[in-house]
Parts: C-alpha cells; sequence; structure tokens
C-alpha cells in the first residue's frame, strides 16, 4: 500500500491527510522525536558549522534585510571578541591549534558581511542613512560627528594600523618562527630519540614537536587572511564611495552633497564594522605568534616578567615624579603613577628577598643529602648504535619522506620476518669528532662499519658493473664497496632511464647497517634475547619446550645452536622446527657443532628455498673428482664425530 502524504493541521492538533482523515503516524516516531534528533544532531557541531559555512555562501549570492544584517555584524564583534579572549587566556599557543582554520571562517564571514552591506548602501542608500541597519548608522554618527572627512581619516588610520603595523608584524613572527621550528626539528628529534625518556613520554613529545611545526607553518599562511582582507576592506570601502556616489546622483536624483553625505556615512560606518573585528582578530594573531616562547596566560608572561625587575620600576617611578616637577606638564597624573610604580618596585623587592631566603634554605636542605648519579650507569652500553655527522643531521627527519628512523624501523621488522631474530633497538647519536658527512656503525661499542654520504645527493651505480657515464664525485658503495658515483638529484629520471640503479642517502645507511647486523647477528643474540623467543613460543609448542630445557639441554646450549645457524645467515624464524631437530639431536650427542649440524638436515627445505635462485634452481660449483677423493679421505672420526683433517700442503698442490 502507498501512503498518502502528510499536512500540518490547521488547529494545531493532530497531523491529517489531504481528505482531512487523521495520519497514520510511523511506530513509535513523532514529530517531537524527529525535532529532538535534529537539534541532537546540531549540537554535536558538524551540522551545525556546515549550516554557518553554507549561510556564508549564501550571504555571497542572495540579497540580506537590514535586520538580519544587523544580527549578522553583532555575530561577527563577538565571534572576533571571542577569538581574543582566547588567545589571553591559553597557555600555549598549541592549546589553539585550530586558529588558522578560525582565522578563515572570521575572514570569510566579514567579507560576506561587506557584500551584503555593500549590497543595501547601493540599493537603498538614497531613502536615509539607515538603508543599511542600524549597526551601520550608529558606527557612522558616533565616529563622524556629522562630518564624513573625520570618518574618512579615522577608518584610513584604522587600516594603516591594522595593515601596516599589526598584521605586517605578526605575519614576519610567524614566518621566522615557522622557519626556525623546522631547522630546529632535527636536533629536537635526537634529543627525544637519545634514549633518556620513556616511550610514551618521546611519544607525545613527537607528536608535540610535528604540532608545533604544522602550526607555524599554518600560522605563517594564514597572516596573509588578513592582510587580504586589510587590502579588500580598503578596495571595498574606495568602491562603495565611488559607486554610491554615481548612483544616488545619476539613478536617485541626489545633488552631489546629500549623496556624497549619505553614502560616504553609510560606507565609512560598513568600513569601520568590518574593520574593528578584523582589527580585534588581527591583535589576537600577533598576541598568539608572539607568545611562541612562553608559557602561561597572558597577563601572567607579561606582567611577571615585567614586575621581575625592581629596580626598572624604581628608576621608572623617579623619572615619572621627575616629569610631574617640570613647569607646564599637569603635576598630578604624573605623581600618582610616580608613587604606583615606586609602590609596586617596593613590594617586588620585599617578596624577591623572601624568595631568596626560601631557596638558599632549599639548597642547604639539598646539600645534606645530595643525589647523585649511580656509578652503574657508566657500565651500559649500546647494542647497536649509529653515529653521525653533524652534516647528517637533517637525515633523522627528512622531509622529502626518506627519513633515516623510519627506514630503521622498517628494518626492524623485515629482519623479524626474515631472520626471525627480534633486531636490538638503534640509538641514534650526533658526534661531532666525525667529519661532517661521516657516520660510523657500532655493535656493542665496537667500530663495525664506516661511510660517507652526501645528504643533499644520489648514489648511482651501474648492476653490471660498467662505468658510469654520468658528472658526479665517484666513490665506493660503502656496505658491498661498488664503484659508485654521487650526482645531483636533478639527474635521477636520466640515471633510472640508463637502468642505473639509485639509491637515496638514507638508503644507503640503512643497507650498511643490515649488512652489518647480519655479519655480528650471532654476537647479538644474548641469552636474554634467546628467553624471550621461548617465552613467545605459540601455546602449542611451549610443550616442546619444556621438555627439552633444561632437561636435555640447557638454555646457554639452545643460545649456541642458534648463535651457529645465524653466522651461517640461517634464518631461526622457524624455532618450532628448530627445536624439534634439537629434540632428536640431543638423544645421542650433546656437541652443540653436531645439534647445528642435524637442524641444518632437519630445516633442508628451507636452507635449499632460501639459496635458490631467480631461475628456480640453486647455483652450484662442482668439484672436480680428484679434489672429492682429497676430501673424502681427509676425513677421520666415526658417525657423528666426522671431521675434516686435510694438510694446509695440500689446499697449496
Amino acid at each position: 500500500m502507498s501512503q498518502l502524504p502528510v499536512e500540518g493541521g490547521t488547529d494545531g492538533g493532530e497531523l491529517t491527510t489531504p481528505g482531512g482523515e487523521p495520519a497514520a503516524a510511523a511506530p513509535g516516531v513523532t514529530v517531537g522525536d524527529l525535532a529532538g534528533g535534529l537539534w541532537a544532531r546540531l549540537r554535536q557541531g558538524d551540522i551545525a558549522l556546515a549550516l554557518g559555512v553554507a549561510a556564508v555562501l549564501v550571504m555571497l549570492i542572495l540579497p540580506m534585510p537590514s535586520w538580519l544584517l544587523d544580527v549578522s555584524l553583532a555575530v561577527s564583534i563577538t565571534f572576533s571578541v571571542m577569538i581574543l579572549m582566547t588567545c589571553l587566556f591559553i597557555n600555549r599557543p598549541l592549546e589553539f591549534s585550530s586558529f588558522p582554520t578560525v582565522l578563515l571562517l572570521a575572514t570569510m564571514l566579514r567579507l560576506a558581511l561587506n557584500l551584503a552591506s555593500t549590497r543595501l548602501i547601493l540599493a537603498e542608500g538614497h531613502e536615509g542613512t539607515d538603508a543599511a541597519g542600524q549597526v551601520i548608522q550608529a558606527f557612522g554618527n558616533f565616529v563622524m560627528g556629522g562630518n564624513f572627512v573625520i570618518g574618512v581619516i579615522v577608518f584610513a588610520i584604522l587600516v594603516i594600523v591594522n595593515f601596516i603595523v599589526i598584521t605586517k608584524g605578526s605575519g614576519r613572527i610567524a614566518e621566522v618562527a615557522a622557519r626556525f621550528s623546522l631547522d630546529a626539528m632535527p636536533g629536537k628529534q635526537m634529543a627525544i630519540d637519545a634514549g633518556l625518556i620513556d616511550e610514551d613520554e618521546a611519544r607525545t613529545r613527537r607528536r608535540e614537536l610535528e604540532d608545533e611545526s604544522t602550526f607555524f607553518g599554518a600560522m605563517d599562511g594564514a597572516a596573509k587572511f588578513v592582510r587580504g582582507d586589510a587590502v579588500a576592506g580598503l578596495l571595498i570601502t574606495m568602491i562603495n564611495v565611488i559607486g554610491g556616489i554615481i548612483v544616488g546622483v545619476a539613478q536617485n536624483d541626489l545633488s552631489f552633497n546629500e549623496a556624497t553625505q549619505t553614502y560616504t556615512l553609510l560606507t565609512v560606518g560598513d568600513g569601520l564594522v568590518s574593520q574593528i573585528p578584523a582589527l580585534i582578530v588581527s591583535t589576537a594573531a600577533g598576541l598568539l605568534v608572539s607568545k611562541a616562547g612562553v608559557v602561561g596566560s597572558t597577563d601572567k608572561a607579561l606582567f611577571g616578567q615585567l614586575s621581575g625587575y625592581p629596580r626598572a620600576m624604581g628608576l621608572s617611578s623617579f623619572l615619572l615624579i621627575c616629569l610631574s616637577l617640570l613647569p607646564g606638564l599637569p603635576m598630578l597624573p604624573f605623581m600618582l603613577l610616580g608613587a604606583l610604580t615606586g609602590g609596586l618596585a617596593w613590594q617586588v623587592m620585599q617578596r624577591q628577598a623572601a624568595e631568596a631566603v626560601a631557596e638558599t634554605e632549599a639548597r642547604a636542605a639539598d646539600a645534606e643529602t645530595p643525589d647523585e648519579e649511580p656509578i652503574t650507569t657508566a657500565l651500559a652500553i649500546d647494542d647497536l648504535r649509529v653515529e653521525l655527522g653533524y652534516g647528517l643531521l637533517p637525515l633523522i627527519n627528512d622531509t622529502r619522506g626518506h627519513r633515516l628512523t623510519d627506514q630503521i624501523k622498517a628494518l626492524r621488522r623485515q629482519i623479524a620476518a626474515d631472520m626471525g631474530f627480534v633486531m636490538p633497538s638503534v640509538r641514534i647519536l650526533d658526534n661531532m669528532q666525525l667529519p661532517a658527512s661521516e657516520y660510523v656503525i657500532r655493535v656493542k661499542e665496537v667500530e663495525s662499519g664506516r661511510g660517507q654520504v652526501r645528504p643533499d645527493k644520489l648514489l648511482v651505480m651501474d648492476p653490471r658493473g660498467a662505468a658510469i657515464d654520468l658528472p658526479g664525485e665517484p666513490t665506493k658503495e660503502p656496505a658491498f664497496g661498488l664503484d659508485a658515483m654521487w650526482v645531483e638529484e636533478t639527474l635521477r629520471e636520466e640515471a633510472s632511464f640508463r637502468g642505473l640503479t639509485v639509491v637515496d642517502p638514507p638508503t644507503v645507511i640503512t643497507t650498511h647497517l643490515t649488512e652489518v647486523l647480519r655479519d655480528n647477528m650471532a654476537d647479538m643474540l644474548s641469552y636474554a634475547a634467546t628467553q624471550r623467543l621461548l617465552e613467545e613460543l605459540p601455546t602449542e609448542h611451549r610443550k616442546l619446550a619444556d621438555d627439552i630445557i633444561p632437561g636435555q639441554l640447557t638454555a646457554t646450549a639452545l643460545q649456541r645452536v642458534l648463535q651457529r645457524l645465524l653466522s651461517e645467515r640461517v634464518s631461526i624464524r622457524d624455532l618450532p622446527t628448530i627445536l624439534e631437530g634439537i629434540a632428536e639431536a640431543v638423544a645421542f650427542t650433546q656437541n652443540v657443532i653436531n645439534i647445528a649440524e642435524h637442524v641444518r638436515a632437519r630445516i633442508a627445505r628451507q636452507i635449499s628455498h632460501a639459496a635458490t635462485g631467480p631461475a628456480g634452481y640453486i647455483p652450484l660449483v662442482p668439484l672436480s673428482p680428484q679434489w672429492e677423493q682429497d676430501f673424502a679421505e681427509a676425513l677421520v672420526g666415526e658417525g657423528d664425530d666426522v671431521q675434516l683433517a686435510m694438510a694446509p700442503r695440500a689446499c697449496l698442490s
């Protein structure tokens, strides 16, 4: 059945159909429920914001009655004052990180109201000074005092103050703050990664560092909104004055004086209503960006620092009293201000003296119980460490997306997936004793690799081993010692077109770190790491580990077996199969070498798969029959104790 359309009843009672019969409402749903649901959505903010932005766009297109314009102008002034008060009371600029978005919305609102008022002024300005609403009329009469020349001068001064003084200064502060914030990010990132704080605190500080950089970068662009708003307000005012005079004289039969007086009053009033909120928002932006290094609300930050030097206030008091004694100057205001600053200076001096006594007593109490750092902290060593010259610090937080820290995180995950070995955390430090473009890789405080990279260039290698015909700096690839060349980034496409291998500087360091790690993986598998591997075994394999360790094999012996496999670059990820092979081997031997050999046979498929080339077979180098005979004759022992005992001179023959 199709439902009839429902219309509202004329008596305010129940809903009826077009035929006059009561309409059947949906079960459980009433008009009050629908209204309540809409109000709940509006209270969530997203719908209200969308409607507000849509309303601003509508102002740019449709005409607006004068009473609605008055309400909108009041909303604009209230919004600007709220922004200023928020900037005064926040403790840190990042607490108002949405300021660029708020600034854009406030600017769009003022420009939309400017256009709406312009439409009213030009269309109905000949009817009187109240054509564009009472707010514009009040501002025009109050500021101009009946003289439009005064109004024009006051408006011009407000524009100059906003455009040249406040907006230009705050824009410059935001630009410099954004630049220095980006330049300081590598050092701050290294300080966070130094390992002196826990992971949660480090994560919080990294997020704050990223938010700070993003905020000041956005503020640098948002300052252009205020500047453009001031320019637009000045142009709109000039257009309104000229256009209003033309419309009044040519179309509405007003005299030149009447048109000038009426349209100038309306235009200047409109400009003042727009420029005063703009000036308020510009002041708020200046307060926000100039408060970059100060913590606390503006009153505490400002008065706390101004009142921190009583000598300065005392000297100011003395100068004010001297000015009050000069002939021709009013004595009372200067004398009162001098007495006020002198009293404040005396109070601050008393408070500082009391704080100094309290600090001295606290220091004496701390001296009685000195808190020294335990000497055992000097015994801690880093399992894996990368030291960078100062010229390589930008690689830690490369803005192009090739951050060294991100690549090392990916390397740890890749090593765990390929080798079953949880790579220890890599500590990245700056070493001022190194050359600017050099780095050192240390394993357990021992240097295991060293190389040089050019942070602003790309490393190019020919996979065929041929000479590289590109302009650049010849070098050796640090991980494998291959011939390579450092070239400019502009040659990336040409090098790729020629079939050359192109590597960025962070990848060069990460590749070198990978090879160093694979060579020293056995040394880094500690007893604690072995215990963690056993603890993280799946539940169904935990019983096998409990049966073997420590009843049949000690955890130290298991560690040595795993180290032997890792030294041969055999993955230990399939730890359950390795434990099964160990359980079979310990039945007839306790020799670690023999156990490892049995485990190798147990995971033969895995080793064969890892050695299989792209063509689907394992490349081998066969020995001649004579060599095979010599090796067979050199084997001594029986069973699992077979060893190769070939004379060195036989190898040289």
